[in-house]
C-alpha cells in the first residue's frame, strides 16, 4: 500500500487531498502543527496523524522517525504554506514588505519544504515509486508576473510569489538530482481557504485535483515540471 505524508493537512487543500488519497487506497499521514486538530482530521478521514511543524527541525525529525518506524514513505506532499496579509486581510505590497516578513514567509514555504524533503529523502529513496509534490502557485511564474494579460499580473504581494518561485527552483534541482523520483510543483488555483481569507474563486475539491493527480504519477510520469489542472505552466 502507498504511504503518503501531507504537511499542513488538517484543513483546506491538504485535508481534501488527504480525503481523496484515502479513497484511492493510500495510507495517508496527516501532518499538523496542532496535534489535536490533526487527530480529529485523521479520525474523520480514516487517516493517520503525526505532529509536524515544518519550521521546527526537531518536529520534522521526530515525524520522519515515526513514519520510518511504521514502514516508510512513498509520497511526500509539501502542502504547508503561508501568505503575507495585513490585519485587514489585504496583501502586503512592495511599499510595506519588510525583510522580517519575507523571512517569515520563506521559513514556512521554502525552508520548510526543504527541511521536510531532506528529512524524508532516506525513506523516499527506499520506495519503489517515490513521488514528491510541492505546492507552488501560478503567482510563482515570472513569465506570467511580467505579462499584463496574465490573471495574476495585478497581484501586489512580494513575499508569497517570491517564495513560491523559490519552491519551483527547489523542485527542478531536486528532480535533476534524483531522477528515480517523480518530483513536481503544482498550482492548485485560487482556492477558497484560510490561507487567503477564503477569498478564492474555486472550491477545495477543484483545487485538490492537480495535487491528487500528481501524487499518483507512475515511474514513467513527468518530473521537474510545473503544472496546473490544465497542463504545463510557464516558468
Amino acid at each position: 500500500m502507498t504511504a503518503t505524508l501531507i504537511t499542513g493537512a488538517n484543513k483546506g487543500l491538504g485535508f481534501e487531498t488527504a480525503r481523496r488519497l484515502v479513497a484511492a487506497g493510500h495510507t495517508v499521514w496527516i501532518g499538523s502543527r496542532d496535534a489535536e486538530r490533526g487527530r480529529r482530521a485523521a479520525e474523520q478521514l480514516g487517516a493517520r496523524t503525526v505532529p509536524l511543524d515544518v519550521t521546527d527541525e526537531a518536529s520534522v525529525q521526530a515525524a520522519a522517525a515515526a513514519i520510518e518506524a511504521d514502514g516508510g514513505l512513498d509520497v511526500l506532499i509539501n502542502n504547508a504554506g503561508i501568505e503575507e496579509r495585513g490585519e485587514d486581510n489585504t496583501v502586503i505590497g512592495p511599499a510595506e514588505v519588510t525583510a522580517d516578513l519575507m523571512r517569515q514567509t520563506f521559513e514556512t514555504n521554502v525552508f520548510g519544504t526543504v527541511r521536510v524533503t531532506h528529512a524524508f529523502l532516506p525513506l523516499l529513496r527506499r520506495s519503489a515509486a517515490p513521488v514528491v509534490v510541492n505546492l507552488s502557485s501560478g503567482l510563482a511564474s515570472l513569465t506570467a508576473a511580467s505579462r499584463p494579460d496574465s490573471p495574476g499580473y495585478a497581484y501586489p504581494g512580494v513575499a508569497y510569489p517570491a517564495s513560491k518561485s523559490a519552491v519551483n527552483m527547489v523542485t527542478v534541482q531536486y528532480a535533476k538530482a534524483f531522477p528515480q523520483m517523480r518530483i513536481n510543483a503544482v498550482e492548485p488555483g485560487f482556492t477558497r481557504t484560510d490561507l487567503n481569507g477564503n477569498t478564492g474563486v474555486q472550491t477545495v475539491e477543484q483545487g485538490a485535483e492537480i495535487i491528487v493527480r500528481m501524487a499518483q504519477v507512475g515511474p514513467d510520469g513527468p518530473t521537474g515540471g510545473y503544472f496546473d489542472a490544465e497542463g504545463t505552466l510557464p516558468w
